[in-house]
């Protein structure tokens, strides 16, 4: 069981006989009143996403949720090809599974493909990927306050910013949580 007041991102549980996922959660403490939890929720099977809120004593029976090791081969139109590392097994995923964060997934990549009774409903990029940048302006000396930016192509055809001092053609580490730059790699 898991109380409302435990909810983080990711998190799955059991509701009204649906399996849910929270996509965004908050806590609010409002000057008047009972504390409660806002968030967004997307129904595991459907692919619903809702937004409810919560007492944060409500308790919910936790969904037990298959995180499988696979490596991502390639894709075809919209389904996306990945290998199971064990049975070496191929499965297409469709396009509309896959999170924003998987913009930063390069061919032959390790991912983790969730997974509720046999069905696959999301996948996770590792939490740090290095990707080589393809374009990106060249960065000037002066006309800076701090931490300045600039956009930056990846490998992959995501865009991102990175501080003026990154050139092209250079490797660089990313934290595809939040899909910002860390450091050179």
């Amino acid at each position: 069981m898991i109380s409302a007041g435990d909810f983080r991102n990711g998190v799955t549980f059991e509701m009204d006989g649906n399996v849910v996922s929270i996509i965004e959660f908050q806590h609010v403490k409002p000057g008047k009143g009972a504390a409660f939890v806002r968030t967004k929720i997307r129904n595991v099977i459907s692919g619903a996403v809702t937004e409810r809120t919560f007492n944060p004593n409500d308790k919910y029976p936790t969904a037990f949720v298959e995180r499988k090791d696979m490596q991502y081969l390639y894709s075809d139109g919209d389904l996306y090809y990945f290998m199971d590392n064990e049975t070496y097994e191929q499965i297409p995923i469709n396009k509309s599974v896959l999170g924003d964060n998987f913009r930063f997934v390069k061919e032959n990549m390790e991912c983790k493909v969730l997974s509720y009774k046999g069905n696959v409903f999301g996948v996770e990029p590792p939490n740090f990927v290095e990707l080589q940048i393809t374009e990106t302006d060249p960065g000037f000396k002066g006309d800076t306050a701090t931490n300045a930016t600039k956009p930056a192509t990846l490998e992959t055809g995501a865009v991102i910013r990175v501080p003026l001092f990154i050139d092209q053609d250079e490797m660089i580490r990313i934290d595809t949580r939040t899909g910002e730059y860390m450091e050179r790699a």
